[in-house]
């Protein structure tokens, strides 16, 4: 038996005397010296690792040290050779760690804000008995064996058992879900056997809704409820996303083949004689050419701009690497009120005379009049204004009752006197009102508490006694109004004799009336898109099973005539593999679930391979949202522990908000492997001019740090736009792609080497030996690094890499597709990219920085008009290769 359990069975003395203290608290000294065995009642952090070693390791992973030794090479070649370049390309491969390492911690840094949100739901003073006084004291003084005072509106700060109690109802929805207020009393409970429902305990992070009450405090800090609940939030660990493995897996790959292939070219040069640091800056320059500087910052930009897309569609995403991952989701298990639904109640259906009737009713129908008397005054509303206009704030149930009663007839003659509030004990709430001299009772409830409550029926406007047969005929019609997923209560009446005390009994049953929560119109359409894109969804919610699955008929979700269904109370007595394998059923909801439950059916999910999206809003779903691949809170029901443990935040809590989402996170992925295509491109003409110098005995094509004009110049905008391309309209008819499917592939990889990369190279060593030959170069003749010639021939060169890049960005945006089945229009960004490239492209060759910085010089604009010819045959080509793949 756990401790709060058998101080839930003990009587107050009993548990006062097992915690060693009494209803005077404890003295100044024992209380220091519980705190130096208890610590104190905070909340502590796991420990996580410092920041700067996550800062550190981003700068010395694999592809990083390769480029730091790149960097150190050319600082030392710089010291031997002076002028010839090696400083700026070693400023700027240092610049390329910094900017990648960066963007790197950045994208990998989760700032966890959960464990403050849970604190800022712990009081900061209370109320304690110290050496026989009452002391305010700090929350994290408390110890166990305290005793603290407590009243409405307060939190309470630790795990507690009641001492005594007046009229005290707790608000438990932080830890349970569950919004109605529960009554708590200090006399022994033995027949509840979980913590959360036992009625004698308070537990940190709830609050108390109405009366007061003294407690003594059984446990404080990490060792509460809501403790055990913040360890939880913070030590289960997101696995990595695809996307992140993918570019590792990437960035490790490209810098080993640009490591071996600089290591195999100095073995060459120095095998053909070439001086050592010439040979070493030839080696630099292959490792430079073959590495993608620019591609981390890409990936993270191309991300940023993807949630800021998801943004205006209603879904807020705190983690960049979930923008991919949502791409993947196989399996979303939702909640149904507020995500599938509205959360909006309304009168549905009535029953009333023993008829059914739909959700209007006029004034003048027998009995109707107390039936509309008790929805409209009934209830705890507070009045409140919503843009300019009186509304009633509150339960969304009870607002639905009163907004019902009033539009068939105002009632302006009532005055409450006294309230018997509702609490989930009780189930019913009854008002005490003043009308014509007289007191009446009105009450509701839940049918099966009301109808025992009941000896007489109004019909047809008479009262008569309850007989056996009209207490069948109700209960029947409460069956068949919850069999259409109606929220069913019942209404009752009595008058009371002056005097008399507002006893909850002797009552005459008016009626029913049933309430439903809307579908969202757009829902049904968005599980649709689901369903095409092979997505399965599972409702898992709290609320009755007959409700649940009236709704996922109504919307689409259910379509077959024997659906799964699991209550919550089932699933806990499940082994592991008996759920994984009722996980199988085609179409499955479950109801009656615990968020604790909820997490069972996730990590069920992850097990059988499949990627998995949950929705949670309360403070206990925060494990389950960081357990899944990808955790969606609700922007407005959740509360802030959710928000902060979720990947993704709707702010307007519509499903169809993360269908939205999920077709966004499918583009990021096909973006990605669009300017991946872009970016390793033009690494095949930056890499063959240094082959072409080497093996063909001529000037060096293109030099180091115009390689890196490229790279982190002219290349970054049109690839960033590349990564903004709106979702193709098929992407959601497509099934989800396999969690082990790579993003770099054979033939991305065939396409952008041995197809593209190799058409590039020729425009851009074309246009270097044309400017030589216009110059009257002869084959094998030495230039110097500063002859004119030379600096025209390595510019064409340059131009020539760009030019083709400039078409290159427009054939990329589909493998198959033609370039001009996409309007330009539709990504304008691709356009202020490709100005922006030749815009940098003519200040490198035209203006003086340019030309000091990257060694160019303007060459002959015949040498122009070939280079443009040529790179819109490279487009003609790939086009052209596009329309076979289309026929094939």
């Amino acid at each position: 038996m756990s401790g709060d359990e058998h101080l839930a069975h003990l009587s107050v003395a009993e548990a006062l005397a097992s915690l060693e203290t009494s209803e005077q608290g404890l003295s100044s000294a024992e209380a220091a010296r519980r705190r130096q065995e208890y610590g104190g009642n905070t909340l502590v952090e796991v420990a996580v690792e410092a920041p700067w070693r996550g800062i550190l390791r981003e700068f010395t992973h694999f592809f990083a040290i390769i480029l730091w030794v790149a960097a150190a090479l050319a600082g030392v070649s710089e010291w031997h050779q002076p002028g010839e370049g090696m400083w700026q390309l070693g400023v700027a491969i240092v610049a390329v760690i910094l900017v990648n390492g960066s963007f790197s911690y950045i994208q990998a840094y989760r700032a966890e804000r959960a464990i403050d949100a849970l604190r800022d739901l712990l009081p900061q003073q209370v109320k304690v008995m110290r050496d026989g006084l009452l002391t305010p004291l700090p929350g994290d003084a408390l110890v166990p064996g305290d005793i603290v005072l407590l009243e409405a509106g307060d939190n309470v700060p630790a795990d507690c058992r009641l001492v005594a109690a007046t009229d005290l109802r707790v608000n438990s929805s932080t830890l349970t879900g569950e919004a109605l207020p529960q009554a708590r009393h200090p006399e022994p409970d033995t027949a509840h056997p979980s913590v959360l429902e036992r009625r004698n305990l308070l537990l940190a992070g709830t609050s108390l809704v109405s009366g007061e009450g003294r407690a003594v405090v059984f446990a404080t800090g990490m060792r509460t409820e809501f403790g055990h609940i913040a360890h939880l939030t913070q030590s289960v660990q997101k696995s990595s996303s695809h996307l992140q493995d993918e570019i590792r897996r990437l960035s490790r790959l490209v810098a080993l083949m640009a490591t071996g292939l600089g290591l195999c070219f100095f073995a060459v040069g120095w095998a053909l004689g070439l001086p050592f640091w010439a040979n070493l800056t030839f080696a630099i320059g292959i490792i430079v050419a073959n590495v993608p500087e620019g591609l981390l910052p890409t990936v993270t930009l191309s991300l940023a701009m993807a949630t800021q897309r998801m943004a205006r569609r209603h879904a807020l995403i705190r983690h960049l690497p979930a923008v991919e991952t949502l791409g993947a989701t196989t399996v979303i298990c939702t909640d149904k009120t507020g995500t599938l639904t509205r959360n909006s109640m309304v009168v549905r259906q009535l029953y009333l005379n023993h008829q059914f009737a739909d959700d209007h009713l006029q004034a003048s129908v027998p009995g109707a009049q107390h039936l509309l008397r008790n929805a409209a005054i009934c209830h705890s509303l507070k009045l409140g204004h919503q843009e300019g206009r009186p509304v009633w704030l509150g339960d969304p149930m009870e607002v639905a009752l009163s907004t019902f009663a009033a539009q068939t007839q105002v009632f302006d003659d009532m005055v409450v006197s006294e309230t018997l509030a509702f609490d989930s004990d009780r189930r019913r709430m009854s008002v005490v009102v003043r009308r014509d001299g007289a007191r009446w009772m009105y009450c509701k409830g839940a049918p099966e508490v009301v109808l025992p409550l009941c000896d007489a029926i109004e019909h047809e406007g008479q009262t008569r006694r309850l007989e056996a047969a009209d207490r069948q005929a109700v209960l029947a019609a409460q069956q068949a109004m919850a069999g259409r997923g109606l929220r069913v209560l019942a209404f009752g009446w009595r008058l009371l004799h002056e005097g008399e005390a507002p006893h909850e009994s002797r009552l005459v049953l008016s009626g029913l009336i049933g309430l439903y929560d809307p579908p969202r119109a757009e829902v049904p359409e968005a599980l649709e898109r689901c369903r095409t894109a092979g997505i399965k969804v599972i409702m898992v919610t709290g609320d009755h099973p007959h409700t649940a699955l009236a709704i996922a008929r109504d919307i689409g979700l259910v379509r077959g005539e024997q659906p799964r269904v699991i209550l919550g109370e089932s699933l806990r007595h499940m082994a592991p593999a008996q759920l994984q394998t009722v996980l199988k059923a085609p179409e499955i909801l479950f109801a009656r679930v615990t968020a604790e439950q909820k997490a069972l059916v996730v990590q069920a999910l992850k097990n059988k391979g499949e990627i998995v999206a949950v929705t949670g809003d309360g403070v206990n779903d925060a494990p389950a949202l960081k357990s899944a691949h990808i955790g969606i809170a609700m922007g407005i029901a959740g509360t802030d522990v959710a928000k902060s443990a979720a990947d993704m935040i709707l702010l307007d809590d519509n499903f169809a908000s993360i269908v939205n989402a999920v077709e966004e996170g499918r583009a990021v992925f096909e973006n990605v492997r669009k300017f991946l295509t872009y970016i390793l491109t033009s690494n095949i003409p930056e890499l063959i001019p240094y082959l072409a110098y080497m093996l063909l005995a001529i000037p060096l094509p293109l030099t180091i740090i115009q390689i890196l004009a490229v790279d982190l110049g002219t290349d970054m905008l049109p690839a960033l736009a590349l990564g903004a391309e709106e979702p193709d309209p098929a992407v959601m008819k497509r099934p989800p792609r396999r969690a082990d499917e790579r993003l770099l592939t054979w033939p991305l990889l065939a396409r952008a080497y041995l197809w593209l990369g190799p058409m590039q190279a020729v425009i851009a060593l074309s246009a270097f030996f044309l400017v030589l030959n216009l110059g009257g170069w002869q084959f094998g003749q030495a230039l110097d690094l500063r002859d004119p010639l030379y600096l025209q021939a390595t510019t064409a060169c340059l131009a020539g890499i760009i030019c083709a890049q400039v078409v290159n960005v427009f054939v990329c945006r589909h493998p198959v597709q033609a370039a001009w089945s996409f309007p330009l229009g539709r990504n304008r960004l691709l356009l202020a990219g490709v100005a922006a490239e030749v815009l940098l492209l003519l200040l490198i060759v035209f203006t003086w920085p340019g030309q000091a910085v990257f060694s160019t010089w303007p060459f002959p604009p015949v040498v122009w008009g070939v280079i443009a010819l040529m790179a819109l045959a490279f487009g003609l080509l790939e086009e052209g290769r596009k329309a076979l793949a289309r026929r094939l």
